[in-house]
Parts: C-alpha cells; structure tokens; sequence
C-alpha cells in the first residue's frame, strides 16, 4: 500500500536543505558565475577546460533547486528526506568550501576537498539508482538527473583540481614528457568513466556520460598546444561521444518499451529511512 506522508514530516530537514541550498550552493553560483573573471585570473594547466565546461553548474544548481522544492512532495521526500537524508546538506557544505578554496588559488586545499565532495556525491548517487526506481518525470528531473549531472561533473573536477594543484603552470612552463604522459592517462580515465556509465545497466547513464563528453570537448576546445595534448583532447572527446550515444540508444530503447528512469543495475529495493 502505498504511503502518505504530510509536507511537515522531516521538517527540520527540509528547511536544512533549503538553507543550505540558498547560503551554499547560491554562494557557489555567485562564486563561479560573478565579477572576479575565476577562470582567467586561475592557474592554467593542460588539460584547463574552456569556460564555457563550467556552464554545467548553473545546470546542476537549477535541477537542485527543482530537488528542493520536489522534497515537500510525496514522491520527493520518500527518497530525498527518508533515502539521502543528512548527506544533502552535507554535499552542500563540501561543495561549497571546494568551490570558495578554489576560486582563492588553494589549489591542494581544493583538491583534498574535491575528493570529499566527489565521495559525498557518489554515496548519494548510489542510493539513488540503486533504491530508487524513478516513478515519475519529477523523480527524473529532480532526483536521478542531478545526481548524475554532479557525479560525472565531479569526477572531471577531481582530475582538473589534481593538475591545479600538482601539475606545470601552462602559463610560464612548457610542457614535458611527464606532462603529456599525465594528460593523456588524465583523457583516458576519463573517457574511461564515460563508458562505465554508459555499461552500468542495460540503458546506462546519460547524463554522467555527457558531462564527461562535455568536458573533454571544452579542454579539447581550450588546449592547442602542445600539439600531442590537443590531438589526445580530440580523440578521447570523440570515443566519449560513442559511449554517450551507447547511453542515449539504451535510453531511448528503455521509453519505447514503456520503462523509465536510468538504474544501477537490475536488483531494485525500497528505500529506508536511515539508509
């Protein structure tokens, strides 16, 4: 049978997460999208992106405003408030300070703190397609999309933050052996995690595919020398493309047959609360 549940249920949490959303996740925004030019006045590496990869978060702080919202609902709060619980607004707060050390040049801070934020947001990711089925287009856009947007953005940040803080300033030191052999372990790794993705289940993951494509384009886009990088840039941004169009064949496959959502895998249980 299915449960009811009032919009006061959880209410401590509920205004947690919209707390922190509108204090953090807004500074981020501000952080990233405001006057202070971050990414030219930042260090340059190898494998910086073109600004416009980083476009990405107003995406994902807009589908966590949706998140917020969705939360005072039925379906929003079973695996929001009951399945994710605490580990929103612990994301939030991690991600917050990842944000505001990098925008500062803390590049090793920043680094430590991006594995923090990136191991936050993959036990939120597994919760979420491992427990919960999307049953309706809000979970998708609200729960699921998110979620993967964050989990495959943050995988490009840990590897973009790594060079920031251990690799060759581009701006003043050419690059080396090391750092083309770097780079190109940096591409392959990624491309890699888009094919992960794309075989995690019979339909894969879309959107964590396509923030890995999205990313290696925008360095492909951004890097013109030396030459090696460029070209790797270019290769692993076209394989990627392969396995997000692997994702959006097993996607589109899923809707015709009446199904929906993006799994982990086959095994589905209900969600806990305390999980």
């Amino acid at each position: 049978m299915p449960s009811h549940s009032s919009w006061s249920d959880g209410l401590l949490l509920k205004i947690v997460n919209v707390l922190v959303y509108l204090l953090f996740l807004g500074s981020n925004v501000y952080t990233v999208a405001g006057p202070s030019d971050v990414y030219y006045t930042g260090k340059e590496t190898y494998v910086t992106p073109a600004p416009w990869a980083f476009l990405i978060w107003s995406l994902i702080h807009l589908l966590l405003l949706g998140t917020v919202i969705y939360q005072f609902f039925d379906g929003g709060k079973q695996v929001i408030i009951d399945g994710i619980g605490w580990r929103l607004p612990l994301l939030a707060v991690l991600n917050a300070v990842y944000v505001n050390v990098w925008a500062r040049h803390y590049y090793i801070v920043a680094f430590v703190f991006s594995l923090f934020v990136s191991s936050a947001v993959t036990h939120i990711y597994y919760i979420v397609k491992k427990y919960h089925e999307p049953q309706s287009t809000a979970d998708e856009l609200f729960v699921h999309l998110p979620f993967s947007l964050y989990h495959g953005w943050t995988t490009v940040l840990v590897v973009l933050t790594a060079f920031e803080a251990f690799g060759n300033n581009a701006a003043v030191e050419p690059a080396g052996v090391w750092t083309d052999v770097f780079a190109f372990l940096a591409f392959f790794f990624l491309e890699a995690t888009a094919a992960t993705y794309a075989f995690s289940s019979s339909e894969g993951d879309l959107p964590a595919s396509i923030a890995i494509s999205w990313s290696l384009w925008a360095i492909f886009a951004r890097q013109r020398y030396p030459a090696f990088i460029h070209w790797s840039a270019l290769a692993f941004a076209i394989l990627s493309l392969v396995w997000v169009v692997k994702a959006a064949i097993g996607v589109g496959l899923k809707i015709r047959n009446g199904g929906r959502g993006i799994s982990l895998d086959e095994e589905r249980a209900p969600l806990v609360g305390g999980n």
